[in-house]
């Protein structure tokens, strides 16, 4: 597929489903994008279409199977969107550091990838009640061996989660919202060398999913 250059063709981007629950339409679209006047659309489709369809089938659609809807907050960047976005301190990384991340028609090397910002909606009265993003976090960490990694942020407790065909990309748990197990107000929650990975959490999930 050519990156699109009219409606007709952004429309039947748009209309690429990628998983029975999701199409392309919905991961297009950005605030940068829509404040700053440059449009949100890949170079390459194609690969941004496999990278997401990855991304949808193996990560974003068992967590939306177990959990219920997810709500996508932001993820695909075109290279152009995403270099605004680092200029101008909208918490955008560099595009090198960014690909096959939020940039998903770019390589990482010889690796496809691709990162969407997500809320999980039944998450949310546990969150607002506890402020315990972990119980999201440990739960996905036991059930959803596809996440490459994932960051949290404290509002509703989103977060950045990725799919990364590498089977050596650094794999982790970060946050950015205050932990409300130590009182850190940002850091590592895991990652491979520390002792809790490769461990199973449910103590610190399980009155969340009781809830469901």
């Amino acid at each position: 597929m050519k990156k699109p250059e009219t409606v007709k063709s952004l429309e039947e981007l748009g209309r690429t489903q990628l998983s029975k629950s999701f199409f392309m339409r919905e991961f297009l679209y950005s605030e940068i994008s829509q404040i700053e006047g440059i449009s949100n659309i890949p170079d390459n489709p194609d690969l941004a279409i496999a990278a997401g369809k990855k991304l949808c089938e193996n990560v974003l659609e068992p967590i939306q199977d177990a959990l219920g809807r997810i709500s996508v907050r932001s993820a695909y960047r075109s290279c152009e969107v995403n270099q605004k976005g680092n200029e101008k301190g909208f918490n955008c990384a560099e595009n090198e550091k960014n690909y096959a991340g939020h940039i998903w028609d770019r390589r990482d090397g010889e690796y496809m990838g691709a990162t969407a910002c997500v809320i999980v909606t039944s998450f949310l009265p546990y969150y607002d009640r506890t402020k315990n993003w972990t119980a999201l976090a440990w739960w996905i960490h036991d059930h959803i061996q596809a996440y490459a990694n994932m960051t949290f942020f404290p509002k509703y407790a989103a977060f950045n989660i990725t799919w990364h065909e590498s089977p050596n990309y650094p794999k982790y748990i970060y946050s950015y919202a205050e932990n409300p197990h130590t009182g850190k107000s940002s850091g590592y929650l895991t990652k491979k060398d520390m002792s809790d990975f490769s461990s199973l959490h449910q103590q610190f999930y399980q009155e969340f999913i009781q809830q469901l």
